[in-house]
Parts: C-alpha cells; sequence; structure tokens
C-alpha cells in the first residue's frame, strides 16, 4: 500500500469493535480508510469519492465540550459513550426508541426491527428519558423512533407527553404505513402536538420498494403525504441511497418532493450504512459517498441545484453531511445558501447546535394556512410566502464498522437515549460487527 499525505485517525476492527490507529490518504481523487488489526488482518475501505476533494469540504469550529457528562472517561472513546467529557458537541436531535416492533422486513435496518411480540417501554419509562434529556442537553428536538413508532396504539401520549414537558419539535421516524391507512391517528398525533414526519421514501419505482422493502409500497407513501398535509404535519422524504437499486432515482426524488410543496419539506438524503441488518459484508461498490450523493444531486436535476448550494454542517462533523436550503418559484428551487471557500471564520460548535435545531424546527414543521390570504397584511403575505415555499435538501453519512472515524464520533449531536438514562451517538449506538454484534444497542433493560 502507498499513502501520500495520510491522516492518522482511530477506527474499530470490523471483526472484534476494537480501537485501531488508522489512516485517511488519497489515491486520486478517492479516499479511503486502512487499519490493520493485530487479530483480523488489515481493512481498506472508501469514505469519499467525487471530483470534489474531501479537503475541500470543511467548516471551522470550535469544540463544545460537555458541561455535565453523565458517564466518566474510563476505557476511552468509544466505549465510554453517555456522553462522556470527551465529546465535543451538545445535542441536537435526541431520539428516543419508543419500539422494537416493526410492520416491515426491511433489507436495510439499522436497527435490524422485526414483527415480533416484544414489551414496548412503559410511558413511565419514556417519561424518565424524556426528563434525562431534559437534564443534560435542554430543549432539543426529538425524533420518536423504533422499530416503527406507529404500531404503538398510544403514540400521541407519547409526542403529548414530549409536548408538556417543553420539547419544541417532535418528530416521527416512520414507514407511512398507518400513517396512509389511519387517518384518525394521523389527526390525533397532530392533535398531540406533532410537528413532522421523517418519512422513509426511496424512490417513484415499486419495483425499489420490493428490492428494499419487501413489498410495493409507494401509492402508500404518498396517501400518507396527503394525510400529513390535511392535518398540517410537516413531511421530510428519507431515501436510503442504495447502489444499483435507487442511486438514478435521486432527481425524481427531489422533483416529486417539490411537487408536493408545502407539506413535503424538504428531502435528507442518507447513502447506506453497513450496521444492523445488512445483506453481507460490504465491498467498496455496494456504497456511495456523500459527493457522490452531492454530484448527483447537480446532475439528475439538470444543474437546477448547483454544488455551491451546498455546504458543510455547522453543527456535526463537516464530513457527516451537507445542506443547502432553497425558495420554490413556479417549481424551481432558487437557492437561499451558498457556500464560500474562502472563509475562515470559526463558530462555536454550540452555536451550531442552537442554529441546528431551530431551523429543523421551523423549516420542517408545516403549518397550514386557515386564514384567508386577503386578510393577512402584506408583511404576514410575505413571511407566509416564504414558510411556505422553503424547501431543504440534506444528507448525512452514518458511519458503519468498516468506515468508522472516532473524530467524526466525538463530534455527533444526533444522540439516541437509552433506558439509563444516557446519551449516545447515533452511529456508536447502531454500529455493528461482521457478525452483527454491538456496542451499546441490545443492552435494554425496561422498566
Amino acid at each position: 500500500m502507498t499513502m501520500t499525505s495520510s491522516t492518522h485517525i482511530e477506527s474499530l476492527c470490523p471483526i472484534c469493535l476494537r480501537k485501531l490507529d488508522a489512516y485517511m490518504y488519497d489515491e486520486g481523487t478517492t479516499t479511503y480508510i486502512h487499519k490493520v488489526c493485530s487479530e483480523h488482518g488489515a481493512f481498506k475501505t472508501v469514505v469519499w469519492r467525487g471530483n470534489m476533494p474531501m479537503r475541500e469540504w470543511s467548516r471551522t469550529k470550535e469544540k463544545a465540550y460537555i458541561k455535565s457528562p453523565i458517564t466518566q472517561v474510563d476505557q476511552g472513546c468509544p466505549y465510554d459513550c453517555g456522553l462522556c467529557s470527551s465529546h465535543r458537541q451538545h445535542t441536537c436531535t435526541a431520539l428516543i426508541e419508543v419500539t422494537t416492533r416493526c410492520n416491515l422486513s426491511c433489507r436495510f435496518c439499522f436497527a435490524d426491527a422485526l414483527d415480533s411480540i416484544s414489551k414496548d417501554p412503559s410511558l413511565k419509562q419514556l417519561r424518565f428519558q424524556f426528563e434525562s434529556i431534559l437534564k443534560a442537553s435542554g430543549k432539543c428536538n426529538i425524533q420518536l423512533s423504533g422499530g416503527e413508532p406507529t404500531v404503538r396504539d398510544d403514540l400521541a401520549d407519547i409526542v403529548r407527553l414530549g409536548v408538556e414537558l417543553g420539547f419544541p419539535f417532535i418528530q416521527v421516524n416512520t414507514n407511512g404505513i398507518r400513517m396512509a391507512n389511519d387517518e384518525a391517528y394521523v389527526k390525533a398525533l397532530k392533535e398531540a402536538g406533532l410537528n413532522s414526519i421523517f418519512l422513509q421514501f426511496d424512490g417513484l419505482d415499486d419495483a425499489i420498494y420490493e428490492k428494499l422493502r419487501g413489498k410495493a409500497l409507494f401509492d402508500v407513501k404518498c396517501q400518507a403525504i396527503e394525510n400529513c398535509r390535511k392535518f398540517g404535519i410537516g413531511v421530510v422524504l428519507v431515501p436510503t441511497i442504495v447502489p444499483n437499486i435507487n442511486v438514478d432515482s435521486i432527481g425524481e426524488i427531489i422533483r416529486f418532493g417539490v411537487s408536493r410543496s408545502p407539506a413535503v419539506r424538504g428531502v435528507h438524503f442518507q447513502p447506506v450504512s453497513y450496521f444492523g441488518r445488512i445483506p453481507e459484508t460490504p465491498k467498496d461498490a455496494d456504497r456511495i459517498t456523500l459527493p457522490e450523493v452531492m454530484e448527483h444531486i447537480c446532475e439528475q436535476t439538470n444543474q437546477m441545484i448547483s454544488l455551491q448550494s451546498m455546504q458543510p454542517p455547522g453543527c456535526e462533523n463537516a464530513l457527516c453531511s451537507f445542506n443547502s436550503n432553497y425558495l420554490i418559484e413556479e417549481g424551481v428551487l432558487k437557492p437561499v445558501t451558498k457556500r464560500s471557500c474562502c472563509s475562515g471564520e470559526s463558530e462555536k460548535a454550540e452555536v451550531g447546535a442552537t442554529k441546528a435545531k431551530a431551523f429543523v424546527a421551523r423549516n420542517w414543521s408545516y403549518q397550514k394556512q386557515h386564514v384567508q390570504e386577503e386578510k393577512l397584511s402584506d408583511w404576514d403575505k410575505i413571511l407566509s410566502a416564504i414558510a411556505n415555499n422553503a424547501f431543504s435538501i440534506s444528507g448525512m453519512a452514518f458511519q458503519d464498522a468498516w468506515n468508522v472515524n472516532l473524530e467524526r464520533i466525538r463530534d455527533c449531536c444526533i444522540h439516541v437515549s437509552t433506558v439509563d438514562g444516557r446519551l449516545i451517538p447515533f452511529c456508536m449506538y447502531n454500529i455493528t460487527n461482521r457478525d452483527g454484534e454491538s456496542l451499546y444497542r441490545g443492552a435494554k433493560r425496561i422498566r
């Protein structure tokens, strides 16, 4: 192996999850991680592949260490998550898994959820988790996840509990099946205070859903969106992008989302990651990296969306995601954001987290306009037009045991709440080795 301009990082062995020294290095325009486990050998994995070099995708931030860490540093990152004093970013979004049950059996599932009989956490347990988040992270955004949260008949009660405790934005991560088939359920969620759904949405072709989710679901997705529109719940489309399955659908997913605005607030792309339930050990050809997703967005929208309108995050590590904001004008996306390659200004990570929380709460919610337009003041009409025409496109590359970089883990702002009140960075909570064994997921004690 010939390495030039290599960067030392820390990673994990995908077999034993032991912490390893690793190196990121370039071969042309592609960046790889290389690491060697004394027991299980060498591993080389692509992490960045595209026309834009990784070094150009950066954003300077001052680290924001945890003021009141929940866990003590003993074995070191990533074995003391909780959060510990070595973590460098506050919570932007906290996930609460309200069930391990699911009404699908997807080919890819970070939670490895199944339609099985298991005991859901009680409202008392969930109150404890809400209160633990509030104590550790304040009024951050909440995502209720699973499993499939809508298999619970009392999901509205869980939403209401979060609202009563003062959380300003609550979203449900869902496949949309019950949202499509049970209008009364959607109405109850809205009345309880639900702001948004994170809707699994892999394309417009049922062949895609049959490959990834096991059944045709496109009509179901459309009806879920319509029911959310009817009751004023914002929808974010969330495609899992998998090579040789739906990469060519990126542009039409965006156009579909725009056509369903303002109920659909944006699209959040997730390049496939290999943790939880996966078909097999991944090869580099099985991956699509963040810059490749961005390039496909530009190409498949015929350059309506430019690379310069996409920017690194101000909250999490720059290598984790991208975001871009637009206004819809006659079906065309007009950029609000523009990336600067010349700015050397540094922003405090805590400020970035605050801005990210506010943006998500504002832009991913959908407030139906009940007042007749002609009764609005001119200023209110402007504000209403901006709110209704706003559309965001973003993406997040989750890490698995093959491509994990612990620098990114320490900068994570999306944290999973555990039943004992800890907060675990999302990728580390879900990371599994080749045999499906985990460091954190599965150690559940229901109160």
